[in-house]
């Protein structure tokens, strides 16, 4: 049956590729075109229309509270074709969509090069995969049979029918035949271009079809021929220098031609060497190898490289002409927690370790990254300053008034640009987990493998002593408190009938206060005042002053009776406030919790049978044997000291 079933797939793949693939004269392509007017698209228009069929959510923020902290008012939009790959850089990615549909529109953007810059591994190069990956997975194109530039057969039509054609087609006509197959032109077909044959033609990296990819070359060894391809000197001798027939346009403008050409770290290439870029943009050819006319190109130029290099070419006022002709998008390092987990979460799962990975372990790696891109405030501490930046609702201590992401963000407009890659932070990952004896890592482990890695870094003294206070004093205190909260939980869990019973309790002294009635003792049957002090030590664990605990009473009586009227049922976890009060409450005294998780021989019957329903409670919330027992001897020996 398996068998079957990838035999059918294949046959159903290539049936639909012979269905897509078209082969027949100029005249039957115009006929094509007639019938549907965008067949013959621009390259930017094309990409364009990609990256937005798959759909565009536009997120208002005033109808998200975390989205607001961090945008502010600005409408945001997620295009889905970069979901799932890309995190925490929504407005680059809105800037470089921008830019193609600027360019799409005819615009000044059109006769531009899209230049990303940023830091190592802020994903530049992952962008441009992704783009050439739309572009390989797109339907194939239109082309003159046999030509190396893959040209559009529109060029065909001479210029003096071009108004008259555009009118009964509606479409613009843009560009000139390439030497080559206007040599075919006049001298295979008589200059009868209605019979020039047209074929559809697909895009490739790999095969150099429609995409061109220039990687740095040696200043010593810089040819040009790279760029515009070559005169093939083996039929010199058998046609003349300036005869089409000696061209090999095999170059990367040449095959990008359509699609896309892309430079890669491209300012470590001579100033000359990217002369050809000029012309591609501005006046849409590039030169012919040889002696031959400037050829027409239509295609997408991406560029990119790091900071340093741009600002060292961007000095030099010779390069005038080229800085005139780029679009800079900057890609900073992610900055907001949450989107910077996703990006390590995605990264495993394209990975082959399947060891077991103990909650909060990526997180604190994540918290390790944005810190070190951060700039110091004088506003706030670089852990406050993190969750700001996460959307998280920060109050300044002893004021009613909220820290403004804005107002932070305006300290330093630089940041992101600078810090640790999610190549180091990868790498650390990696580490921990081939090092892991038992084939299960947690955020100790994690945090000892990126001191160690902070260690060996080729970085400044002063830089190595920041990160590692980043480590053992933000991230370590920050992770004590999510772990103090978590084995809490486990050992509320444990003590599930004692909360349950203090919950009942209140809810009896507070029904009574609010009513102004009396408590029947249900041993003694004698009628007693609700227990204020009692009622007092509960809401003082979340901070209820005298004066707010009559109507925090009222309140917890009014939701009870709404949840009994409702046919609900009413327990510990009913209302969350007194839910929180409780716990507080039972974890008040500490040494019984610090007997509770030592491993110790003073524990008696009572505290082992809590110990093994608080390990079975963190085995539930995401805990492997190994690291909950590791996590509970780190708690024992680091929460609740004596």
């Amino acid at each position: 049956m398996e068998k079957l079933d990838l035999s059918s797939i294949i046959t159903k793949d290539r049936r639909e590729r012979e269905k897509r693939y078209f082969e027949g004269s100029f005249i039957e392509y115009l006929n094509i075109v007639k019938e549907d007017p965008d067949i013959p698209m621009l390259a930017h228009q094309r990409m364009y229309n990609l990256i937005t069929s798959k759909g565009v959510d536009i997120i208002k923020t005033d109808e998200n509270p975390r989205l607001r902290r961090i945008y502010g008012n600005d409408t945001i939009k997620k295009y889905r074709f970069f979901e799932g790959d890309f995190f925490g850089i929504d407005k680059t990615i809105m800037k470089i969509v921008r830019y193609f549909h600027s360019a799409a529109m005819e615009g000044e953007e059109a006769r531009q090069v899209l230049y990303l810059v940023g830091p190592v591994g802020s994903g530049k190069s992952s962008l441009m995969e992704a783009v050439k990956r739309a572009l390989e997975m797109s339907p194939p194109v239109y082309a003159l049979k046999g030509c190396p530039m893959r040209e559009e057969p529109l060029h065909l039509i001479p210029k003096h029918l071009r108004s008259e054609f555009e009118e009964i087609l509606g479409v613009h006509i843009e560009g000139d035949l390439c030497p080559v197959c206007r040599y075919r032109l006049k001298n295979d077909l008589n200059g009868q271009y209605e019979k020039f044959p047209v074929e559809t033609v697909g895009f490739s990296v790999r095969s150099r079809k429609g995409i061109g990819v220039v990687p740095p070359v040696d200043p010593n060894n810089q040819d040009t021929s790279v760029l515009i391809g070559s005169v093939d000197i083996s039929k010199i001798d058998l046609y003349p220098e300036d005869d089409p027939r000696v061209l090999s346009l095999n170059g990367a403008f040449d095959v990008g031609n359509r699609g896309i050409v892309e430079f890669i770290e491209v300012f470590k290439n001579e100033t000359e060497y990217l002369h050809t870029m000029i012309t591609a943009t501005q006046e849409k050819s590039v030169p012919s190898p040889g002696k031959g006319a400037m050829i027409y190109f239509d295609g997408i130029i991406l560029a990119h490289s790091n900071e340093a290099e741009w600002n060292k070419f961007k000095s030099d006022h010779t390069n005038e002409a080229i800085l005139d002709r780029i679009v800079k998008v900057e890609v900073p390092y992610c900055l907001e927690l949450d989107e910077e987990i996703k990006i390590y979460e995605k990264m495993l799962k394209k990975s082959r370790f399947n060891a077991h990975i103990a909650p909060h372990t990526i997180e604190v790696a994540s918290m390790f990254a944005i810190l070190t891109r951060l700039a110091p405030s004088a506003k706030v501490d670089p852990i406050t300053k993190l969750k700001i930046y996460n959307g998280e609702e920060i109050v300044e201590k002893g004021m009613a008034k909220k820290v403004d992401i804005f107002d932070l963000r305006d300290e330093n407009q630089r940041e992101g640009m600078t810090g640790i890659s999610t190549r180091f932070i990868m790498k650390a990952l990696d580490t921990a987990l081939s090092e892991s004896e038992h084939n299960c890592i947690n955020p100790i482990s994690v945090m000892e493998t990126l001191v160690k890695s902070v260690k060996e870094t080729a970085i400044s003294e002063e830089e190595r002593e920041r990160y590692l206070r980043f480590i053992q004093d933000g991230i370590k205190k920050e992770y004590n408190k999510m772990l103090e909260k978590e084995v809490t939980k486990a050992f509320i869990h444990g003590y599930r009938e004692q909360a349950e019973s203090l919950f009942n309790n209140y809810l009896d002294h507070a029904e009574a206060f609010v009513n102004k009635t009396k408590i029947k003792d249900a041993n003694t049957g004698q009628e007693l005042e609700p227990d204020e002090k009692f009622l007092r030590s509960i809401e003082e664990q979340i901070g209820i002053t005298d004066s707010a605990a009559k109507g925090f009473r009222s309140d917890v009586t009014a939701y009870m009776f709404f949840v009994l009227r409702n046919g609900g049922k009413l327990d510990f976890y009913s209302y969350e406030p007194l839910k929180e009060a409780i716990e507080k409450k039972l974890t008040a005294s500490v040494k019984e919790l610090s007997r509770v998780i030592t491993q110790a021989k003073v524990r008696d019957n009572e505290q082992s049978e809590k110990f093994n329903l608080m390990v079975d409670e963190m085995k539930r919330n995401g805990y492997c044997d190994c690291c909950c027992n590791v996590i509970l001897k780190y708690a024992a020996n680091n929460l609740w000291k004596d």
